[in-house]
């Protein structure tokens, strides 16, 4: 192994790990790196600790040795409403680039990469890709629904309704306090659940382990197990890049569209599948989703908290339903085929197991995950809008949009940065027919953060939710629901049409026909040719704005960032 011809190399080695605390038996055992996100700073990362140590001890019944590395991860949540959020697509690069020197540094000849949220997940996907040692990552859970099952998504709304005065002070410390109510990641079907999913569905995570309730006894077990396999695969020489294939991350697509999965997937799957050399563009994911059923009930899209999809049988349970749709010939880290493990947990009572949570709340499999032919959709849940405000793409998740939005003309409202849109929007500035447009937020703008709270205060505004639309070069919560487009690309920053739209265009927003674009000045219609020779006069007097980050890492990311629609990594 790697690790035992290292040895050979470097005479320090042994010393220094004897210093550690390893016993001079550890030393010939296979050595396997136990990389995790844990840290004080959010529920989805503090249990990660256990999570290791019950990790480490699967390696050692397995005959290996587990050594502990850690690199925290942020919170989407706590870094909303100010600058912090400008961080957080910028730390899933960094956090790959920081385990990939764990891992590189030091010989080891296995991992088991340990996250559970919106960025820690996709940087140990990536860091998986990159170092292409044998792993098996393993999903942190998910925390339980609080009382009412009520769930931190709904927070942003209540937030919204306080601001208004329609709930008291009282009312929303209540929800505050009652929204997380146990450690994982958030009850919905946001970006940390989609991610987890993602995980399971391209092979690398062991079956039914994405979403399990992270406070049961269940996640402990899968954490042995996933020690124990980890040490199969370094003996057996299984590497990431000999399970991940072109074919694994369509099955992806296919399971995230099944899901109602978060639009940053169309940010984090790319950016992983560059990793493993292999090109996953925006197109295809419009591609796979068209004629891909829509099954799941789990909110935000949904009725019910997160930690129900477990119950109802997990990422396995959605992948019998579109078996028809999926390459079953696929490798996974369990060493077998997808169609194998398949076949294997509906012998071995795996569903059977988990149904029996669900009776507890007088609910059945078929109340969280629809049969094929009962889907609620048949177009997948996102799409890719093109046309001259988004040349080269944008995305919309169509299952959250109010029908009567799927094709409209609007007017436009830009803003240059969100806080000035969301204060438009409290205080009545933005009218039903407007089309809100925050700009200046991409990826080379202000690090790509989410627009969350315009989002959540336009979707519980019933004069506006069903009649106003979001677009940015920006992104949005897994949890954002409305008519909102993200990712426009190119990005206002780098001079996209997005930077040349100017209050009171017109414009057009089509789902069906998959089209987004400029088609009028000053509230009148105009030809496509008059509008491409307006667009052409407002480049030629447009300018660069000054990047606002002159050091570090944020400068850093608006230097080496690509586009949205390719994956935002820094290349």
């Amino acid at each position: 192994m790697r690790s035992q011809e290292l040895r050979k190399k470097a005479p320090e080695l042994d010393p220094l790990r004897l210093g550690t605390g390893w016993k001079a038996k550890d030393l010939a055992k296979p050595q396997i790196i136990i990389e995790s996100a844990f840290g004080d700073s959010h529920p989805g990362s503090v249990h990660l600790l256990e999570l290791s140590e019950k990790v480490r001890e699967g390696i050692s019944q397995e005959g290996g040795f587990g050594a502990r590395y850690f690199c925290t991860d942020i919170c989407d949540g706590e870094a909303q409403g100010h600058d912090g959020m400008n961080y957080s697509l910028p730390s899933r690069d960094i956090m790959a680039d920081m385990i990939e020197i764990h891992a590189c540094a030091t010989p080891f000849d296995g991992a088991v990469y340990i996250a559970s949220c919106d960025k820690s997940m996709p940087a140990h996907l990536m860091a998986a890709g990159r170092i292409n040692i044998p792993c098996v990552v393993l999903p942190g859970g998910v925390m339980n629904a609080g009382p009412g099952l009520l769930t931190l998504e709904q927070i942003g709304a209540y937030s919204a309704m306080y601001e208004r005065g329609e709930i008291s002070s009282e009312e929303f410390t209540r929800y505050q306090a009652n929204a997380c109510p146990s450690c994982g990641s958030c009850s919905f079907m946001g970006t940390a659940s989609t991610m987890q999913i993602m995980a399971e569905a391209l092979g690398l995570a062991l079956p039914g382990t994405a979403l399990m309730p992270a406070a049961e006894e269940e996640l402990r077990n899968a954490a042995i197990q996933a020690g124990r396999q980890a040490v199969r695969l370094a003996r057996m020489g299984l590497s990431p890049s000999s399970i991940v294939t072109a074919e694994s991350f369509e099955n992806a697509v296919m399971v995230h569209a099944a899901i109602s999965g978060s639009t940053n997937s169309l940010l984090h799957l790319p950016a992983i599948a560059h990793e493993f050399g292999i090109s996953l563009d925006a197109d295809s994911f419009d591609r796979l989703h068209r004629g891909a059923h829509y099954l799941l009930n789990i909110r935000p899209a949904g009725k019910w908290p997160a930690q129900f999809f477990s119950y109802a049988g997990g990422v396995p349970a959605i992948m019998e339903e579109i078996r028809s749709m999926l390459h079953l010939d696929v490798m996974t880290v369990t060493g077998k085929t997808l169609g194998e493990n398949l076949e294997e947990l509906k012998r071995n009572g795996f569903y059977n197991e988990r149904l029996k949570r669900l009776d507890a709340y007088g609910l059945k499999k078929e109340d969280i995950i629809r049969p094929f032919y009962h889907s609620f959709g048949t177009n997948g849940s996102v799409a890719v809008l093109k046309g001259n405000l988004a040349p080269d793409g944008s995305v919309v998740k169509h299952t959250v949009v109010p029908k009567e939005m799927f094709s409209a003309i609007l007017t436009a409202r830009p803003f240059d940065c969100e806080e000035d849109a969301l204060n438009a929007v409290l205080t009545h500035k933005i009218q039903p027919g407007d089309a809100v447009i925050i700009r200046y937020e991409g990826p080379k703008g202000s690090g790509m953060p989410e627009m969350f709270y315009t989002t959540e205060a336009i979707a519980s505004d019933p004069l506006l939710s069903s009649s106003v639309a979001l677009l940015t070069d920006g992104r949005f919560s897994g949890a954002s629901k409305g008519p909102a487009v993200g990712h426009i690309s190119p990005e206002a920053a780098e001079g996209g049409p997005i930077a040349l739209v100017e209050e009171d265009d017109l414009i057009e927003l089509d789902i069906p026909r998959r089209l987004l674009r400029i088609v009028g000045v000053n509230g009148k219609r105009l030809p496509e040719d008059k509008i491409e020779q307006i667009l052409q006069q407002r480049k030629a007097r447009w300018k660069p704005r000054k990047n606002p980050y002159e050091k570090g890492v944020l400068k850093q990311f608006a230097r080496l960032a690509v586009s949205p629609m390719q994956g935002g990594y820094m290349d």
